[in-house]
């Protein structure tokens, strides 16, 4: 069975978050003066209404400027820096779903953050639908990195997330059947015991199913 739900902790306020990018050099990444992402959270802070208070809005970077691999060695857990796991090594290939519009600047909003613990154990092709039902959408990889590195109790034991917004097309125009995550690694196997409790992003089949990884997804995507 599933593990039962648990509360997900508030994101910062967004000039909080831009903060937090500056800090990490993610507008170093992404080729931003650190101006323009202060007064970018500046502006959508104004236009969320949101006060200055934190919530469920995430302040993100187009993965186009900060792609996933840049991004997941930001990440820390226990001390420990994120990694991407050795057979994920085209990490950067997995790009948005064509159902997916993402807005062209390279800053952007995204509300509603919910980290899908109640579709643990469903697999990536039954949750897809069921979140668009629901007029949801998908979160990127880049996105859910974004938000474990502001907020890094996101990522628990038995409530971790996939990102099934990110997929990497095949040459033959077909998906290929791995689908993003972000968990806890425990040290087994490739990771190596110094990685334990490390952030790790990985990959699931998408027919497969896993009691403890939910569906990041979020409302909207938009700019300020």
């Amino acid at each position: 069975m599933p593990a039962a739900a648990v509360p997900v902790p508030a994101l910062p306020a967004l000039r909080a978050q831009a903060e937090r990018l500056i800090e990490l050099g993610v507008h170093e990444i992404a080729g931003l003066p650190a101006a323009e992402l202060r007064a970018f959270a500046a502006r959508a802070e104004a236009a969320e209404g949101t006060g200055g208070a934190g919530g469920d809005v995430l302040l993100a970077v187009h993965p186009d400027r900060a792609p996933a691999s840049a991004l997941a060695p930001l990440l820390r857990r226990d001390g420990k820096p994120g990694f991407v796991v050795g057979d994920m090594s085209d990490v950067d290939l997995f790009t948005p779903l064509d159902t997916l519009a993402l807005p062209d600047a390279p800053l952007y909003v995204l509300t509603g953050l919910d980290r899908g613990d109640r579709m643990a154990n469903w697999s990536p092709q039954e949750a897809l639908p069921a979140l668009t039902a629901d007029a949801r959408t998908p979160l990127l990889l880049a996105e859910g990195i974004h938000w474990v590195l502001q907020q890094p109790a996101v990522l628990e034991r038995n409530h971790c997330f996939m990102t099934i917004g990110s997929r990497l097309r095949k040459a033959d125009g077909a998906l290929d059947a791995r689908t993003p995550a972000l968990w806890i690694s425990n040290g087994t196997g490739r990771d190596g015991r110094e990685r334990r409790n490390a952030p790790k992003v990985g990959w699931c089949w998408a027919g497969n199913r896993h009691t403890w990884l939910g569906f990041g997804s979020a409302t909207d995507r938009r700019t300020a």
